[in-house]
């Protein structure tokens, strides 16, 4: 059969598939023909998008309503609250108030979220996380709608449904579920070759968290901040969490989604729950036009970051969360984030994902809260003032009072309501717009393998080796060859040693690299910045022990490695055989918080063993305790185990030599050379 398909990359590298004169046309659902279905209506190539792009908003009005009534993307998300507080101020580069003294607290709602599965998928799904932050600020609600990861797959809005149809569940069979490792996803991505940095992002162990606690945050757009004498200043907005980035191994994630599929819902309401809150540092980074008019890559790009090394992050802030929800309903399911919620003193750029996002999520809020009035639930509400002429609708709780609901009016300051504020109000930064009206996408969008290439070096030997087990294993996913070979064909643009371990793991030959609109720069320096590894924790702080007891434990010992794990930071929990718990050797009972069966290893951090040689030998019989000390073997994890205990390794097929991961604990001065190991969090160094 005839191929009515005509492909080819455009001078900004993107592909456009046109049909034949005989091919099926795409149309409206009004039925007029589409002449380019990859790029919104600006006004000039690097321009701001037009209201009159009756296409782009026909297409997101649709996707924007497709699921009732749980959000389409983003729909498994958990929340908490807690405060801002300003450390370093900034009335030098923005006029916000939120920015203007240190020590001022502003409240905050966040909720974290995972991007493809629905409400009821896993917490572990290998996915993009949502890391949205509400500051209810004195001057109105700012809502900094971010990701853990500082690019996006996509450079203009308007093939965001495209992205997401592709990833979520495929339509004819409703599956897989929060899964990208399928046909329909790659065929996308590789038929786009915009998405080949975010690619090597999604690949790397930043999509599959150890907790939402320790995970970065972006805003990943460029804004500006605009300061009182109208000075303009482009931002770049970080969130670094204060314990440390980490993650779990993809092994650790499947299991951990079997025993646990709230894990990380669980982790954050416990971590509170202790007193134990969670904290970020929000750093900025800060740059002109001359900078941008020098950088490599356009800064209105949303798949480019701009490296660390070269305009560093300066912290102005941290963020705290102190609060669980009282109602996960009212709260987290019902709050309404919306990226053009900003203040006087933050303004936009013309990135095309940024102006595409700026209309569809009020458009999205009024389909799934069923009224233009979700201002009025109250974690949507501002803790500012309010008074405006809006009125009626459906579930209005509050309406302008008196007779007047228009202005300009002639009622007065007393009865005529509400007046401008020229003085205060907002104001857009005046920049220039011009250019024909067209549907195209800047040239300076066209390197899409210089960065994928530069993250993919930034990473350690051990990250590099996870990017091409993930690339194996979701590729191996697919059933048409020709999607893996083009995805191959991609990677021999960003590394070539990497293509071929792709490659050799799918059991393909080479293909020719795929061709470039831009040759690709080839010296970007590594940034250390990019790497999990580089950046993990300084301590065991905020992380957990699994301690298994027998009947008839050393006490001493009991007491010595839960006395030290504390005063590290970490938190011990207490797995027994059965969940009433043990009596050590002093006759103490011992509570479990968890019965072996239900606490495998993946759900901790580390693990300690100790048992009585009555107790070890009963262990040495149970599947689940040789499952739980052969995965946290595998996992690298750092494991202490009492002499009696040395007869469950081999009961769990592990070799007699012990590496410096693992420590027999015989007393004090072994509970501290294993508690100092902690903070490294894995034994890499294990084969």
């Amino acid at each position: 059969m005839k191929d009515k398909d005509q492909s080819g990359l455009d001078a900004a590298g993107v592909l456009h598939q046109t049909a034949d004169e005989s091919g099926e046309k795409l149309t409206t659902r009004q039925g007029v023909p589409v002449s380019d279905n990859q790029n919104h209506l600006k006004a000039g190539a690097r321009g701001p998008m037009l209201m009159d792009d009756f296409v782009f908003r026909e297409k997101l009005f649709h996707f924007d309503h497709e699921r009732i009534p749980e959000r389409v993307v983003h729909a498994r998300g958990y929340g908490a609250h807690g405060f801002f507080e300003t450390l370093d101020p900034l009335t030098d580069v923005t006029s916000a108030e939120i920015f203007r003294k240190a020590g001022e607290k502003t409240p905050v709602f966040v909720r974290f979220s995972t991007v493809a599965g629905n409400k009821g998928s896993m917490d572990l799904a290998r996915d993009v996380r949502g890391f949205a932050v509400k500051f209810y600020t004195k001057e109105g609600n700012w809502d900094l709608v971010g990701n853990n990861i500082p690019v996006f797959f996509i450079q203009d809005a308007i093939k965001f449904p495209d992205l997401i149809h592709a990833a979520k569940a495929e339509p004819d069979r409703g599956f897989p579920q929060a899964q990208t490792a399928h046909d329909n996803f790659w065929d996308f991505i590789s038929l786009t070759p915009e998405s080949m940095h975010m690619v090597m992002w999604i690949m790397s162990d930043r999509t599959i968290p150890r907790s939402y606690r320790f995970m970065e945050g972006f805003g990943v757009h460029t804004f500006r901040f605009v300061n009182r004498a109208g000075q303009s200043t482009f931002v770049k907005f970080h969130w670094k969490p204060a314990g440390g980035l980490q993650s779990v191994l993809w092994n650790e994630a499947v299991k951990i989604n079997g025993a646990d599929p709230d894990y990380h819902r669980r982790d954050l309401w416990d971590a509170i729950g202790a007193g134990d809150f969670p904290e970020w540092h929000l750093g900025v980074q800060l740059f002109d036009e001359a900078f941008a008019d020098e950088f490599e890559f356009d800064i209105l790009d949303a798949t480019k970051i701009i490296p660390e090394e070269l305009v560093p992050v300066r912290i102005v802030g941290r963020l705290v969360l102190d609060r669980v929800v009282d109602n996960f309903f009212a709260e987290t399911e019902q709050v309404a984030f919306h990226t053009a919620n900003i203040v006087p003193g933050i303004d936009f750029t013309d990135d095309p994902l940024l102006q595409g996002r700026n209309f569809s999520y009020l458009d999205t809020q009024l389909k799934r809260l069923g009224s233009p009035n979700f201002t009025h639930i109250p974690i949507n509400q501002p803790h500012c003032p309010v008074s405006h002429f809006h009125q009626d609708g459906h579930m209005a709780m509050r309406n302008p009072k008196g007779r007047v609901n228009y202005e300009p009016n002639s009622w007065g300051a007393e009865k005529g309501g509400p007046r401008e504020d020229p003085a205060r109000g907002f104001r857009s930064w005046p920049a220039a717009a011009s250019g024909e009206r067209g549907r195209e996408r800047s040239e300076t969008f066209a390197d899409h393998y210089s960065q994928a290439a530069q993250f993919y070096r930034s990473q350690t030997p051990i990250e590099q080796a996870h990017i091409a087990s993930a690339l194996v294993f979701e590729l191996g996913k697919c059933e048409r060859e020709e999607i893996r070979s083009r995805m191959v064909s991609h990677l021999l643009n960003i590394d070539q040693d990497l293509a071929r371990q792709v490659a050799d793991g799918l059991n393909l030959g080479l293909p020719e690299p795929a061709p470039c609109a831009r040759e690709p720069i080839t010296d970007l320096p590594a940034s250390p910045a990019l790497s999990i590894l580089s950046n993990g924790p300084e301590s065991f702080s905020g992380r957990k022990l699994g301690l298994v007891l027998t009947e008839g434990a050393d006490a001493g010992m009991v007491s010595g490695i839960l006395d030290a794990v504390m005063d590290a930071g970490g938190v011990p929990v207490l797995i027994c055989p059965r969940v009433g718990g043990v009596t050590d050797s002093d006759g103490t009972l011992r509570p479990a918080d968890e019965a072996l069966e239900g606490a495998p290893s993946v759900l901790f951090d580390a693990v300690a063993i100790l048992a009585s040689k009555e107790g070890a030998e009963e262990l040495a019989g149970n599947p689940a305790m040789r499952d739980f000390l052969a995965d946290a073997h595998s996992h690298k994890k750092f494991i202490a185990f009492s002499p009696d205990a040395s007869v469950l390794w081999q009961a769990a097929g592990l070799p007699a030599d012990l590496d410096s991961g693992c420590v027999q604990l015989n007393g004090t001065d072994d509970i501290d050379q294993f508690v100092s190991q902690l903070p490294k969090l894995r034994y890499w160094e294990r084969p």
